[in-house]
């Protein structure tokens, strides 16, 4: 087994409650280093879980799990966990994990899962489309579609993600987060392989030349995921197509480190918005 096999991978750092009395860390957590990874493989494949699942009327179960040590992992080392679906039975997904000191193999893994109804525990044939979604993950194969369009279009979807990211996680009034501009300008959603709605933004003309982007908003089990730059992406590109010479946003200081990372710098004062602490940024485009 070698990194090259893998096309996903977690990164992780191992922590002093990790280490047992031997100094090394404790054999039972690399089994928790597996299932982080897992979580992460999901996100990858633009697959929130347990929302996704749901789609499909079932959930993964851990059948059996086969672990095979060869050297240990130290405190404060920097692990690499990969992670692939190695074969799709009827019911049955096999996953196989490495993890990795830097080219090091440490720790080899197999987990047998079994789709299953969730409340009767009684195994179900692996959906067609679910077994698509995990074939061309791991042909590398795109796992977001990002629509551009009017409110009348993408506005549902759109409406859903910023209420639930917005009004009830950030707890902004509603009379706050609508306004007319929603249906004079260009909105951006982000939708997994089998149509879920992920993230969303809005792009309207700030002055001649210069777009405005705003309302960015990523359902909350995507994050870091990079689905929100495939949305930001999408909206620079439809400003530069309209001849727009500079993009600018509010974004949250909290975020601000996520528009640095696309191009954007920052220009002015933190300020308050709604209750949270923005800062003005732009980007020539």
């Amino acid at each position: 087994m070698k990194r090259s096999d893998f096309r996903f991978m977690h990164r992780l750092r191992v922590r002093w409650a990790e280490v047992d009395a031997q100094k090394i860390v404790f054999n039972p957590q690399y089994l928790m280093y597996f299932d982080t990874a897992t979580s992460d493989y999901w996100r990858a494949m633009a697959f929130p879980y347990p929302q996704a699942f749901e789609h499909f009327g079932g959930d993964l179960f851990v059948r059996k799990a086969s672990v095979e040590y060869h050297a240990s992992a130290h405190y404060d080392d920097v692990l690499d966990v990969g992670i692939r679906c190695a074969r799709i039975g009827n019911s049955s997904i096999v996953f196989s994990s490495g993890i990795f000191r830097q080219d090091e193999l440490l720790v080899n893994c197999e987990v047998v899962y079994v789709f299953a109804d969730p409340a009767t525990r009684t195994s179900k044939t692996v959906p067609p489309d679910f077994r698509q979604v995990l074939q061309d993950f791991e042909a590398g194969k795109p796992m977001v579609e990002v629509r551009v369009g009017r409110w009348a279009e993408l506005g549902e979807h759109a409406r859903a993600i910023r209420t639930e990211v917005f009004v009830q996680e950030q707890n902004i009034p509603a009379d706050m987060e609508w306004d007319e501009a929603d249906h004079n300008c260009l909105h951006a959603v982000a939708y997994n392989r089998y149509g879920l709605p992920l993230a969303t933004g809005r792009l309207l003309e700030h002055v001649p030349g210069v777009a405005k982007i705003g309302r960015m908003a990523v359902r909350q089990p995507m994050r870091g995921s990079r689905v929100g730059r495939a949305v930001l992406d999408a909206l620079m590109k439809a400003a530069k197509e309209r001849g727009d010479r500079e993009a600018v946003l509010h974004a949250q200081t909290s975020a601000a480190a996520f528009y640095s990372r696309a191009g954007f710098v920052e220009r002015g004062p933190e300020f308050d918005e709604a209750g949270i602490a923005h800062v003005e940024m732009v980007k020539v485009l």
